[in-house]
């Protein structure tokens, strides 16, 4: 270290002689990685919540489709799942589609193949927290609503999902805290998000090691930190006072 010239001013010069700036490149890696995460999220929520669900009705049929999901997704490594969904997936549409999916821009099709996969990663987690907050309850709020007239899906709907969601909020905001983190395997397909700007720094500047690994991971804990604070905003405004789980 006491060999090492630090030079903050690095983010501030331009990149081969052109207008941009290493600045530029780690805002534009920014925003690449917030809309990995978000969009994925997204479909890790929407997902996970269905498949979690199916875990807990009385259908075998559909419980076993939720079981196979979430071990199928949960078991098989992210960068696997992504390396299939860019390599392997294309190769299997039909020939029009798998043409246009080729002629992509590749930051567009590895945009897409890595919300996809980190998506659908994190649902199988998802769908666990789901499954036990709903397994949490006691078993006569689902007898009560099943007694005054709801159908299965409005007993989940009205009475079990409301209440399992507001016990599952403090692991969901470490799934989704993490999918900014695993967002970084995108760049083993080419998405410019920031593990890659920072690896390609690394190698453009020629030596300003840690200034290139520094920024970019003070901006992943902005980004964990604040997902953290968005889902305790939403677990405070919906505690339910005096919230007891029982068996």
């Amino acid at each position: 270290m006491n060999n090492y010239h630090w030079n903050w001013g690095i983010f501030f010069q331009t990149i081969q002689n052109g207008d941009v700036t290493y600045l530029t490149w780690i805002i534009q890696a920014l925003g690449w990685t917030i809309a990995i995460s978000l969009l994925a999220w997204v479909i890790a929520l929407a997902l996970g919540s269905l498949f979690g669900t199916l875990r807990t009705v009385p259908h075998r049929g559909l419980a076993l489709l939720g079981h196979a999901w979430v071990e199928f997704f949960r078991n098989v490594p992210i960068l696997m799942q992504l390396f299939i969904w860019y390599f392997v997936v294309p190769e299997m549409l039909p020939h029009d589609l798998s043409v246009w999916v080729k002629q992509m821009d590749p930051q567009i099709s590895g945009f897409i193949f890595s919300v996809i996969a980190l998506g659908l990663f994190t649902s199988a987690r998802v769908a666990e927290q789901v499954r036990a907050g709903i397994q949490s309850l006691s078993r006569g709020q689902r007898a009560a609503g099943l007694a005054i007239g709801f159908t299965t899906f409005q007993t989940y709907r009205y009475v079990l999902l409301p209440m399992a969601f507001r016990i599952i909020i403090p692991p969901l905001t470490s799934e989704f805290m993490n999918a900014f983190k695993n967002s970084g395997v995108a760049y083993s397909v080419g998405v410019w998000e920031l593990v890659f700007v920072s690896n390609q720094m690394v190698e453009e500047t020629g030596g300003q090691v840690i200034e290139s690994l520094i920024v970019p991971t003070i901006l992943y804990i902005i980004c964990s930190y604040t997902a953290n604070r968005v889902m305790y905003f939403i677990e405070k405004r919906s505690r339910v006072p005096g919230l007891i789980v029982a068996k």
